[in-house]
Parts: structure tokens; C-alpha cells; sequence
């Protein structure tokens, strides 16, 4: 197994609770860090039919074979026996029992909030971080990584990149929509996944995506749910720490993979994105999915916004520290304009507690200049969940 970042957290919390719970997108590696990390637990997935019949019908009889421990692995195809665990931990709380996985999250969790609350550690795991991602291969160009984009199996295994994320689409996204949502019409579905795509790393118009693709107002604010849910895509609120200017109310919405992005793109290859017209976007797709993916790992909250102001001056992503903000402006160019300051600059007047200001491009040079620093897209491994970890 390849290191995970997840893993010092996991050994942590199984030490402090009776159940760990391990949610996050299909094949980000839950299964593969959990059985590497809790190897001495028995292991049940319910995908297995038997399985799952055994824990429908027999919850107490099922519990009582994996006395000892164990990892049950999608754990929402059986949500009444997370209230037997329940009673379980509740007789017997000893640290670590149980470990839970699944990744149709929006049900795993709903079970578990209402049967596990205060009994259960939540960890979310994602695809690689940029940090995991070099300790598996650091040969790539920033193009070669954005088009493979960053789930564990596509480096892991070697595998042909838009092939995977074919398959991807197919095998799980397709089957966890039908399955929560009931849709039958698939195709209007994956031209709303490819609409989404053309949109990351910009403001979030569901009326546009709607007329688009030819579904109503509800069903896109369903739709994205459960890409949400699913571990696809993060909406990034706008800050509203001063609300003395008005500021915009919608989100912007990102892909949090650039090679499912990329492959909902058409991008076929590398060479492809090099003068593709949204390569921007997906650098800014990349940083900010980045972000998220060091404080899950790390098992921070996820204390990410966004700037920009009725006069459209915009900063892409400011984290929230505990006392304080940093901020990053994110631009895919490899020289540094004068005009990457402007947003930075405004902000430095609206947040009076701003410790941190950043510029963050596609470049090898570290410098600071008029107190903003220039970091190279290579150095924000451990750049976030250091920024807030460190308060």
C-alpha cells in the first residue's frame, strides 16, 4: 500500500473511540488503507449478497462472529445494523472495534449520524494529495498530472487514464444514480456531468446548467447533491465575514479530481490540455481539491471560502485558520503579472485579520513581493493543513 496521510489520524481515533467511520468517493482507497491499517480486524464487505443477507436478518448472530474486531465494508447496504452496533459499543466500548467504510456517504452517514453520535470517529478519505500522489510517481508534468488526475488506481496500476475514468463513470457513478435517485434517463444525466465539468472553477449558474440540459431548477440542486455526496465534486462558499459590502451568494463549483474532470472534458491526452482554453480552470480545480483533500487527511474541518465583491475583484480561496485567514490567488501562468495582486490587495483592506497572502502559479521561483508570497504550484504539499494545524 502506498502511504496515506490518513493513516496517523486513523491509528489515533481507534484509540480514543469504539467505532472509526471511513467515508469518501468510490476507489479513493478506503478499503486498501483500512485493511492495511486495522490487519489484525476481520474484514466483511456487504457488497458480498451472503453478507448482507446474514446482517439483514441476523444483526445480534452477524456482531457476535467479529467479537474481536472487525472492518465492514459498505456498511450502508445494512443501515439497521449500525443501531446494533449501537447497543454493541454501548455494552462494551472498548476503542477500536469497529471500523466502517462506504461510499454512497449521503446514506453511510445518515444511518450513522442517527445511531453513532458521540460513539464514532468520521475520517473522509479522497483521492491522492499532491504528497501522496509523489510518493507514488514524481516523473509527471503539471499537464500529465491534471490529466491523470489523482485516484489512487489509475497510478497505482498503470492504467490508461481516460480508459479508467470511462469505467469510473459507468461502474459507479452511473449505478449510485440510479440507485439514490432513480434516474433513468442516463444520458440527459451525463450530459449534465459534462455541463458541470465546462463549469469548474467558476460561479455556480443552476439555471444555466438546467436550460443547459434540459432538466428543471430541483432536479439540477438534486443532481448536485449527490455528486456531492459522492465524493465528485466540493461548492465553495463565498466569505461573508463583512457585511458591510455585498458580496455574491453563489458558490463556485469544483471538480474534486482533474482527471475525471479532464475526461468529462474530452481531453484525450496530455498534449491536449497544454492549449486547452479551461486548462486555467483545472490548475485552480487542482489547488483547491488540493486544499480540501490536506485537511481531511489531516482530520481538520474544511474552513475553505472564497472572495470577490460586487466591483468583481476575486480572490480564489482564502482558509480560515482559527484566528485568522490566508489567502491564495491561484493563476496557471508560469511569469508573474502585476495584475495577480489586485484581488489580494483589496482583501488586505477587508480583513483586518488576514495573516497570510499568496500567490500560487505554475512556476519554479519562490519569492515575495510587497508582502505576497510567489510559491510555485510544487510547494503546497502540506502548504493548508500546516496553515491551519500550526495555529
Amino acid at each position: 500500500m502506498k502511504p496515506r496521510k490518513l493513516e496517523f489520524k486513523l491509528r489515533q481515533w481507534a484509540d480514543q473511540y469504539p467505532v472509526v467511520t471511513v467515508t469518501g468517493p468510490r476507489q479513493s482507497g478506503k478499503t486498501t488503507l483500512c485493511r492495511a491499517v486495522f490487519y489484525k480486524h476481520a474484514y466483511c464487505s456487504l457488497e458480498d449478497i451472503d453478507n448482507r443477507s446474514f446482517a439483514k436478518e441476523d444483526p445480534r448472530g452477524f456482531l457476535a462472529e467479529y467479537s474481536n474486531g472487525v472492518i465492514i465494508d459498505e456498511v450502508q447496504h445494512a443501515p439497521d445494523l449500525v443501531s446494533y452496533i449501537q447497543t454493541n459499543v454501548d455494552e462494551d466500548p472498548c476503542p477500536g472495534r469497529f471500523i466502517l467504510t462506504g461510499s454512497r456517504q449521503f446514506e453511510m452517514m445518515e444511518c450513522v449520524a442517527q445511531s453513532l453520535a458521540g460513539r464514532t470517529a468520521v475520517a473522509r478519505l479522497y483521492p491522492f494529495s499532491l504528497e501522496e500522489l509523489n510518493n507514488c510517481r514524481t516523473d509527471m508534468s503539471l499537464d500529465e498530472m491534471l490529466y491523470s488526475g489523482f485516484y489512487p488506481g489509475v497510478h497505482v496500476r498503470n492504467l490508461n487514464p481516460t480508459e479508467a475514468f470511462s469505467f469510473y463513470i459507468s461502474t459507479y457513478l452511473e449505478r449510485d444514480v440510479r440507485q439514490i435517485l432513480s434516474v433513468t434517463d442516463l444520458d440527459r444525466f451525463s450530459l449534465f456531468l459534462r455541463l458541470c465539468a465546462t463549469r469548474t472553477g467558476q460561479l455556480l449558474n443552476m439555471q444555466s446548467i438546467g436550460n443547459d440540459s434540459g432538466i428543471t431548477h430541483n432536479t439540477v440542486k438534486s443532481w448536485l447533491s449527490v455528486l456531492q455526496a459522492s465524493g465528485v465534486i466540493k461548492l465553495l462558499q463565498p466569505w461573508y465575514g463583512n457585511i458591510g459590502k455585498r458580496l455574491v451568494k453563489s458558490p463556485k463549483l469544483y471538480f474534486l479530481d482533474t482527471g475525471l474532470a479532464c475526461y468529462l472534458l474530452g481531453i484525450l491526452n496530455a498534449d491536449h490540455l497544454r492549449s486547452h482554453p479551461l486548462r486555467g480552470n483545472l490548475f485552480e480545480t487542482f489547488i483547491v481539491a488540493e486544499a480540501y483533500k490536506q485537511l481531511a487527511h489531516a482530520g481538520l474541518s474544511n474552513q475553505l471560502w472564497f472572495y470577490r465583491d460586487s466591483n468583481s475583484n476575486e480572490v480564489d480561496l482564502l482558509v480560515e485558520t482559527g484566528e485568522g485567514f490566508s489567502a491564495y490567488e491561484i493563476k496557471s501562468a508560469a511569469t508573474i503579472s502585476t495584475d495577480f495582486f489586485k484581488g489580494l490587495k483589496v482583501l488586505q483592506k477587508e480583513i483586518f485579520n488576514l495573516e497570510r497572502s499568496s500567490i500560487i502559479y505554475d512556476g519554479t521561483k519562490t519569492q515575495c513581493r510587497n508582502q505576497v508570497n510567489i510559491m510555485p504550484w510544487r510547494s503546497v504539499v502540506g502548504e493548508f493543513d500546516a496553515t491551519v494545524s500550526l495555529v
